[in-house]
């Protein structure tokens, strides 16, 4: 069985479960460690007791940096207890140095590592010299590594490749929804309801103050026709007062967090459309990206809304589906759905259950063939080690 050594910037983070449990469902056997941005470490994630490596605050540089340093003083005390991996995988660039001081704790031999990069922040992108720095270190780590795995091909298009970060080959697992039996019939529960008020799903990650506004102002301006739901973890240090704004809303309405991947049919079931823009790193990472948002919703019939220009609305116009926003503004917003009837819902939603499920769904063969993948790295020891661990 595959030995992986996972290590996250944010144990906490429900994307971190989903990759476990694609890792246990693909037949690895996997050991956690990372930071958390909660006061407890979890318990445990999917019967895995995590390795704490401490607190890393959400958009604090240099509080993570230390955190960094300290994780690699300590990193040989935390995985005193751990075997010797096969493969480590290392979410994100503060990770990626963590694994470097691994390999070197746990020595006797050579073992691949792979560098997951789903998103690109926004300092690995400033034309300064902290940008210059950061793309340096990402360069220097990255060095020896056997695979990226990214989610979307603009972050190869508009980063990797023009900058050179990373010379190792690529593996493309997109944020797909995760399902190991297909279940039901996905948007049969919004037959029924093709008349006003319409609903807009934004869930997952809130972080968008401008995405906030624009479905604040449109609600209000729908009058009713339009409501908007928010689940998810609101990021508060992105807002002046989340809360507040939320409450002053008529038409608007935060329901709390959710789990992914059980929640989804149920949440998606009560929207008739998912708001999948993020002007969150506008120009960039947002313009970039291909959102959990964008699957899920689609897996479950809710017909997703995009911005122009983005990597999200070339996905969905080269299916033929969805709703493209022009510009991003609640009139923008109004032209193109205000009028919206019974018929054209239909149509559009009809085109959404249309695609391949596959396109937005990870199942069981994905999972063995992501964990096979990562094996495929493992090279075998030369002949010499091989007797030498035979006679021990």
């Amino acid at each position: 069985m595959l030995h992986v050594l996972y290590l996250v910037f944010n144990l906490t983070d429900p994307a971190v479960r989903r990759r476990v449990l694609m890792l246990k469902a693909g037949g690895a056997d996997v050991t956690l460690a990372g930071f958390r941005r909660s006061a407890e470490p979890p318990a445990e994630i999917e019967g895995i007791r995590p390795i704490d490596l401490g607190i890393s605050h959400d958009g604090q540089f240099v509080q993570r940096t230390f955190a960094v340093l300290n994780a690699a003083m300590s990193l040989g005390s935390a995985l005193k207890d751990t075997a010797r991996p096969d493969v480590i995988v290392a979410r994100n660039l503060e990770m990626l140095a963590l694994a470097a001081r691994a390999k070197a704790i746990f020595g006797a031999g050579d073992f691949p590592v792979v560098y997951e990069s789903l998103d690109i922040h926004r300092l690995l992108l400033r034309q300064d010299p902290v940008g210059g720095a950061l793309r340096f270190l990402e360069r220097y780590f990255a060095r020896d590594v056997k695979l990226l795995i990214t989610s979307s091909p603009a972050f190869m298009r508009n980063y990797f490749l023009p900058h050179g970060q990373v010379s190792a080959p690529v593996e493309l697992v997109e944020n797909r929804h995760f399902e190991l039996s297909p279940s039901g019939n996905p948007g049969a529960e919004q037959v029924e309801r093709t008349a006003p008020p319409w609903r807009i799903g934004w869930f997952g990650a809130l972080r968008c103050r401008r995405s906030l506004a624009i479905l604040s102002e449109f609600s209000r301006r729908s009058e009713g026709r339009f409501e908007v739901t928010l689940r998810g973890r609101p990021a508060l240090r992105e807002f002046e007062d989340f809360q507040g704004a939320v409450a002053a809303e008529p038409f608007l309405s935060f329901e709390g967090s959710y789990r992914n991947p059980e929640d989804l049919a149920a949440i998606y079931g009560e929207v008739h459309f998912s708001w999948v823009i993020d002007f969150f790193e506008e120009g960039q990472n947002s313009q970039w990206l291909l959102p959990n948002r964008l699957y899920e919703g689609s897996r479950f019939g809710a017909v997703p809304i995009a911005m122009r220009d983005t990597e999200t609305a070339r996905f969905l116009e080269e299916r033929g589906i969805g709703i493209i926003l022009p510009e991003p503004t609640p009139e923008a917003l109004e032209r193109v759905i205000g009028g919206m009837d019974r018929e054209r819902y239909l149509d559009l939603r009809r085109r959404v259950l249309a695609v391949d499920r596959k396109t937005w769904t990870c199942d069981r063969q994905d999972c063995l063939d992501f964990v096979a993948r990562l094996g495929r790295l493992v090279a075998a020891p030369p002949p010499a080690m091989a007797r030498a661990l035979v006679k021990a």
